[in-house]
């Protein structure tokens, strides 16, 4: 007797449905997906105990005839392909034929459908895999398909489903990643009997506000960039919209909704430093490809893709994105709504409990660009009319917290289309020099902490700390980068006695060392003689800054993922910064506002705290009671 039997066609669809059905979210997908594929432009999805009573999708498409109806059930039945070749050019969501059979295998299931120019309908029963057949019914036009008890015979499956709050999430997510794919449908979504939204319109901004709070979808950076291998289009969040979950980056390639390492990577990397650890940033992003040079046939949830030439799309997705990311002004403006919040708090109206939603104060009178922002600094903080036209201070500065020197020129400026752009990274002109008087400036030093100086709409307040430790930071990158160290010999050498621990961690990063600035030999034992450091070091702090570093570096490598360099240079940025308590002089003030202009992002630390915070005279007005 042989002992391989090949199983019923009922059992093949239940083992199968673990793979296409997960949970009550997974139903939801792939009938949406269904009903988006059958052309409809109305579609309503109604939910019940979280999915395991009652999901049903409502859409107005084309219908099926009363034999494809009854075909629909069965597995590896589908219109969407009919051989191998159409794999390679997908313009459908579905095409395995695998979902409604194993949906209607573990659950009590229900399908209506007419074709407009049909009298009747056709309805579908099945129990648990056992089709009734088919009967004529009267329904409207479109898809009627109920799904009830889902894995009332898998109890195994039902056991493991997690709360109601927590499968709602999902079922949530999953729907609010094709309403925000496909604006062209009216999306109606009702739950235990609560309508949720009704979405009559394709206003994609309209749906990130119900969805996240009023004014989100104002307050995103748009993205939009095309060549003739891939376009790419959508949203981006600002850095007050960062969350630590990643619920809230929506990938798409060909409207198809994805998740992809790569992508999420990209993304991370583009914002570097305006990121504190392990928060996320929010996206909406589109991806239009050749669906041949994507393989979406690789997973039976089809979530995963994989690309012809995965390298290629990230060289392109990555500048995309980081070009429209340094373009914007990150600096948050403080609100009198909120007291203590610079964003607002999360809704009180949520789905059910559980749609969690991100809040945003939007400003529609924030500065756009860097540059923009330096010109309001200036034409505030001083009464001098050759900033209007872009104009920015020289680079050549002496450090913050160091007095100038006689031959030093505290104020030059030149014209932006000769030099380039604060925050562009292109060094400073020095050509052509016009020295600037002081005609009243208008900055102070609160606290010996912060730095407040007036600018054209209002108020600008900067952390002398995190602004110095920005400079420092891409002074060090920089520096590192170009291999050409520059260090400053000290007149009698310093001995430092390193605990073993400590010696092995400068060991470690003895070359990034030199060619940060640092001069520094071994000199028996765990005892090493710095010689030489960098020019911002200041006088006599010489060991302790060395030894600070190594602490702060060996903490960075224990807890965050970070680049040899890139860790070293947020070492040494963080240690040798201007301290809080430290009194600074007028010219001192200047010059590091000026200096941190000149960075490529001035407005967070490279640990992402908030460098600068604005306070614009429209809500000094609303403070006063004036608006």
């Amino acid at each position: 007797m042989a002992s391989i039997v090949k199983l019923p066609d009922i059992v093949a669809n239940k083992i199968s449905a673990g793979e296409v059905v997960q949970r009550p979210a997974s139903v939801v997908k792939e009938l949406l997906e269904n009903s988006i594929d059958s052309g409809a432009s109305r579609i309503t999805i109604s939910i019940r105990d979280a999915g395991k009573q009652l999901i049903q999708i409502v859409d107005n498409g084309c219908g099926m005839a009363s034999d494809d109806a009854l075909l629909s059930v069965e597995r590896f039945a589908t219109s969407k392909i009919t051989g191998v070749d159409d794999l390679e050019a997908l313009t459908t969501l579905g095409f395995r034929g695998e979902a409604l059979a194993s949906i209607s295998s573990v659950s009590h299931f229900e399908l209506k459908s007419r074709r407009a120019d049909d009298r009747l309908g056709s309805q579908v029963k099945s129990d648990g895999g056992v089709v009734e057949g088919i009967q004529p019914v009267q329904c409207e036009a479109g898809t009627t398909i109920s799904v009830r008890n889902l894995f009332f015979n898998v109890p195994a499956r039902r056991k493991f489903l997690k709360s109601n709050s927590t499968e709602f999430r999902h079922i949530h997510e999953s729907v609010k990643a094709l309403v925000l794919a496909y604006p062209e449908i009216e999306w109606r979504m009702i739950n235990d009997d609560e309508e949720l939204f009704h979405f009559r319109t394709s206003d994609v901004r309209e749906r990130l506000d119900l969805f996240y709070g009023e004014g989100f979808g104002d307050s995103l950076i748009e993205v939009t960039e095309e060549n003739d291998y891939l376009s790419i289009g959508g949203y981006l969040g600002r850095p007050g919209m960062m969350v630590r979950q990643k619920y809230d980056q929506y990938f798409y390639i060909n409207r198809r909704i994805v998740q992809n390492r790569m992508l999420s990577q990209a993304v991370q990397q583009a914002y570097g430093d305006l990121l504190v650890e392990r928060q996320s940033a929010f996206a909406l992003l589109f991806l239009g490809i050749d669906s041949s040079k994507v393989d979406v046939n690789v997973h039976p949830a089809k979530l995963e893709v994989r690309f012809e030439d995965e390298k290629s799309v990230r060289n392109m997705v990555y500048p995309v994105i980081r070009r429209a990311i340094q373009l914007q002004d990150f600096s948050p403006e403080a609100s009198a709504a909120l007291p203590g919040s610079l964003f607002s708090a999360p809704s009180a109206h949520t789905e059910s409990g559980a749609e969690r939603r991100l809040g945003y104060d939007f400003r529609p009178g924030r500065s756009s660009t860097t540059g923009e922002l330096y010109k309001n600094y200036r034409e505030g903080a001083f009464d001098f009319p050759s900033f209007a036209s872009g104009a920015v201070p020289s680079g050549n500065l002496p450090a913050p917290g160091i007095a100038p020197s006689a031959g030093d020129e505290p104020y030059t400026v030149h014209e932006a289309a000769d030099m380039g752009t604060p925050g562009s990274g292109v060094p400073l002109a020095e050509d052509a020099p016009t020295v600037m008087t002081d005609r009243d400036p208008k900055i102070w030093q609160l606290h010996n902490k912060y730095i407040v100086c007036q600018i054209k709409t209002g108020l600008m307040i900067i952390d002398q700390h995190v602004a110095h430790e920005r400079v420092l930071y891409e002074r060090a990158v920089d520096v590192m980068n170009e291999e050409v160290p520059n260090s400053q010999q000290l007149l009698f050498p310093q001995k430092i006695d390193l605990k073993a621990w400590q010696y092995e961690v400068y060991e470690e990063i003895r070359e990034e060392l030199y060619r940060l600035g640092f001069s520094i030999r071994a000199f028996g034992g765990m005892s090493v003689m710095i010689e030489g450091v960098p020019p911002d070091v200041r006088d006599g702090t010489e060991a302790t800054i060395v030894q600070d570093m190594i602490a702060e570096y060996q903490e960075n490598a224990s807890k965050l993922k970070l680049d040899k360099r890139d860790n070293l240079a947020k070492s040494y940025s963080c240690r040798n910064a201007i301290m809080t308590g430290q009194k600074l002089s007028l010219d001192e003030m200047r010059m590091l506002i000026d200096r941190l202009f000149a960075t490529r992002m001035p407005y967070v630390c490279p640990h992402g705290r908030p460098v600068i915070i604005r306070l614009s005279l429209d809500e000094l007005d609303r403070m006063f009671g004036r608006m």
